[in-house]
């Protein structure tokens, strides 16, 4: 049995104090290796500080608010076996040296060898990235002769992009799969073979620039985001990060599909039990346009792209939180207009009072969403992953236009409004993008006002 001291790491070269906000765990409470203890807070970065070791928190040194500087005890864990850090009581030195004078000559010889190798081997300095990395992260880049340029390169599957333990091993395996660790310590051979000399080594690694905290004046609100507000900003971020997004724009008179739908609602409502909106007839127009462009209906895995063989629409709706999510309408291709107005009120209805199943909202393959609804004339939406396809439904306006006749040319008023199409130029062309596009517009514009429901 035996007690570590959990310290304060060293945050960044210029951090040298930070400000504990929160406990995560209470004296008693059983501990993990790479387990969160607390958060702390610096003039940089919010952090969660893991723990080295296993075992039971057993005192808290500092309380919330409280400002801690690098190095300080933060708190004592009691853990089962012995560990590097752990508290001595004066007791283990002179034990050690009297281990020391009893053992043999050629012994001591070998541990001053080892030690003159550990002092001579160069070491990393962890401190001159501004990346936050756990002690048990440092301690396993050094055990294994991980380079601060390979230690940036990792990239980390922990809160905020951390290198967790298992980054490191992931890491470990590939580079000796790779035979890249051999290469290493010859490189660390050759290094130590080269005297030393006051000159500071280039940096060879890119810092990632760090977003400047925002600052909070007098009065204003602070406003956390909810779980479904992180995943979504998240799953937008990796969106454009993943997907070079492209736009094309249509412009759609749809007078046609107006005053049809304004022919036929009230007959529709009494006959289905059903509002007839415009959102179906877009979606059947769209379903139309993705069974002539099959290549929009993909999806990119690596150097594959996978055909999808159902046309399943997502279909973004409003919250009441304000947040979206996308309910799936499953081979909308094979509804009709009757079935496909059905689906589309059913899946939003159950929307916005969160009764959608996790299959609802599953197996999309290309997503459509209604900016127009908020009055926006058009929009460049971001391509819902692992799709490659996205439209933006814009308002429909009352507009002044040209109309061309038999007769000849006039000016009338029709019924307009764009379609945006955003679309991952990794493997949808200009071409096949605005020709997906005015597919969708061509089969509005061609709506036949004689249509029986």
């Amino acid at each position: 049995m035996s007690k570590f001291e959990l310290k304060l790491p060293q945050m960044g070269e210029s951090v040298a104090e930070a400000t504990l906000t929160a406990w995560l765990k209470e004296v008693g409470d059983t501990i993990e290796m790479d387990e969160a203890i607390f958060e702390i807070a610096t003039d940089k970065v919010d952090s969660e500080v893991p723990s080295e070791v296993e075992g039971v928190l057993l005192e808290k040194r500092f309380d919330i608010d409280d400002v801690i500087q690098v190095g300080d005890v933060v708190a004592v864990i009691k853990t089962e076996g012995e560990v590097a850090g752990t508290v001595s009581n004066g007791t283990d030195t002179v034990e050690e040296v009297e281990n020391v004078e009893e053992a043999p000559v050629a012994e001591l010889e070998s541990q001053m060898v080892q030690i003159k190798e550990s002092v001579t081997a160069p070491t990393q300095d962890f401190s001159s990235s501004e990346r936050f990395y756990s002690p048990l992260v440092k301690n396993i880049a050094k055990e294994e002769g991980v380079t601060m340029q390979e230690l940036e390169s990792i990239v980390g599957t922990g809160k905020e992009g951390r290198v967790t333990k298992n980054d490191m091993k992931a890491f470990l395996e590939q580079r000796s799969s790779n035979g890249e660790s051999a290469a290493t310590v010859t490189s660390i051979k050759e290094e130590v073979k080269e005297p030393s000399t006051p000159k500071e080594a280039p940096k060879t690694y890119v810092e990632k620039p760090k977003a400047e905290p925002v600052p909070v004046a007098s009065g204003d609100e602070i406003i956390p985001l909810t779980r479904m507000g992180k995943l979504i900003a998240q799953h937008m971020i990796d969106s454009v990060s993943t997907s070079a997004h492209v736009q094309s724009f249509v412009e759609v008179d749809v007078t046609n599909v107006v005053n049809w739908r304004n022919k036929v609602k009230k007959a529709f409502e009494e006959r289905e039990g059903e509002k007839l909106t415009f959102t179906p007839i877009f979606m059947e127009a769209v379903a139309m346009a993705l069974k002539k462009y099959p290549l929009v209906n993909i999806s990119l895995d690596g150097d594959k792209v996978i055909k999808k063989k159902n046309i399943n629409i997502g279909m973004a709706a409003a919250l009441p939180d304000g947040n979206l999510i996308v309910p799936v309408i499953k081979n909308a291709d094979q509804l009709n207009l009757v079935g496909m107005a059905k689906t589309v009120n059913d899946l939003a209805n159950r929307a916005r009072n969160n009764q959608l199943k996790p299959d609802e909202i599953k197996d999309g393959t290309y997503t459509v969403t209604n900016v127009g609804t908020f009055g926006s004339v058009f929009g460049t939406p971001i391509i819902n992953q692992p799709q490659v396809g996205i439209l933006a439904l814009g308002a429909i306006r009352k507009l002044p236009s040209v109309i061309e006749t038999d007769q000849g040319e006039y000016i009338g008023i029709r019924s307009k409004m764009f379609l945006s199409h955003s679309y991952d130029h990794r493997v949808v062309n200009g071409a096949l993008g605005g020709m997906f596009v005015k597919a969708v517009a061509d089969y509005l514009e061609a709506w036949d006002v004689n249509r029986e429901i």
